[in-house]
């Protein structure tokens, strides 16, 4: 079947015999045309599924109405939670909000932010594939000295001069710690779960698991496994650590996906989930209704994602508002005898 070729401005001023120019103003600015030629020329406009070029028109204007969203993994539920948010929030501002889903590759990401930049969006909304003090794309540059808004979404880069909306990661990791210790006075054993070693929101929620650790006087001994963020590393890392190690009094894992990951290496073992103490960073999807209130720090994705996108909008509006900074606190949710 061939590609239907896309109705042009053109194609309409040919069907009602009229000029371009008249077509076109009477699509753009209907005030200006008379009733009979403008009820005539939306007529055929609309027999000819005729659909308007945004992207030619802002070109046009010198403005977009896009928002461009890059983010690092749509299949995680708090990310698609906040893209939701963006969206939601970018619509009642009148905006549209293109999405590319880098699915954690660097060399995706500097496509994505080169697509956006030819499309000349208005600002754009970055989660980046990484958050280690190492990683400084060469985009950065380009992002820096050009005239397009940026908002930093949960990771940030390292000493970029973008505004960012990040998770209290350092007392997150503190609150998971201090329930799942309040749950077993005589753990020896507390097995971490976390995102790429090198990554600050991990090193910052492990500082806080440690502080609240020492906090508690309690020898425990603390083993820690790190993995991308993604269930398959931690269902791995789980099951090896329960082949080769005592059972743990207590399981954390740094996001949701990791959390299900340790699950689904219990299930494999036979292991019921309620036999040892589980805390999560971020909600698990739909748990509750399987009967399963597994504990959680959970943060407000929503939140995180309409604050990023107002804050865009603020600087779409005024490029000179000085760089930002929003930080999301995460509270313990299915919290068991607390």
């Amino acid at each position: 079947m061939s590609k239907k070729t896309p109705v042009t401005i053109s194609d309409i001023a040919r069907r009602v015999n009229m000029t371009p120019v008249t077509v076109s103003r009477a699509l753009n600015k209907p005030d200006l045309v008379k009733p009979a030629t403008l009820a005539r020329i939306l007529e055929v406009a609309q027999e000819l599924d005729y659909v308007p070029n945004a992207f030619a028109r802002s070109l046009k204007r010198s403005e977009s109405m896009i928002i461009g969203v890059i983010t690092a993994s749509v299949d995680n539920p708090f990310y698609s939670e906040m893209i939701k948010a963006i969206s939601r929030e970018a619509k009642k501002r009148g905006y549209t909000i293109m999405l590319v889903d880098t699915d954690g590759s660097e060399e995706l990401e500097a496509k994505a932010v080169d697509t956006l930049l030819s499309y000349r969006v208005a600002g754009i909304v970055l989660s980046p594939v990484s958050d280690e003090p190492a990683y400084q794309p060469a985009y950065l540059s380009r992002l820096s000295n050009g005239d397009i808004p940026v908002v930093q979404l949960d990771r940030a880069l390292p000493d970029s001069p973008f505004s960012h909306v990040v998770l209290d990661n350092y007392h997150s990791g503190v609150k998971g710690a201090r329930y799942l210790l309040a749950q077993s006075p005589n753990m020896q054993r507390m097995l971490v779960l976390t995102g790429p070693a090198r990554s600050r929101i991990s090193e910052e929620r492990l500082k806080g698991v440690k502080a609240a650790i020492a906090e508690s006087g309690k020898p425990v001994q603390l083993d820690v496994f790190a993995g991308d963020y993604t269930l398959e590393p931690s269902h791995q890392s789980t099951l090896d650590y329960l082949r080769n190690h005592p059972m743990p009094e207590a399981i954390f894992g740094f996001n949701q996906l990791i959390t299900l990951g340790a699950m689904k290496a219990l299930r494999d073992r036979n292991i019921a989930h309620d036999s040892v103490a589980i805390c999560g960073i971020d909600r698990l999807p739909f748990a509750d209704i399987f009967g399963i209130p597994i504990a959680c720090i959970a943060h407000d994705a929503s939140l995180a994602g309409s604050s990023a996108v107002k804050m865009l909008l603020e600087r779409i509006g005024d490029r000179h508002v000085p760089k930002a900074r929003i930080v999301i606190v995460g509270e313990l949710e299915n919290g068991v005898g607390v």
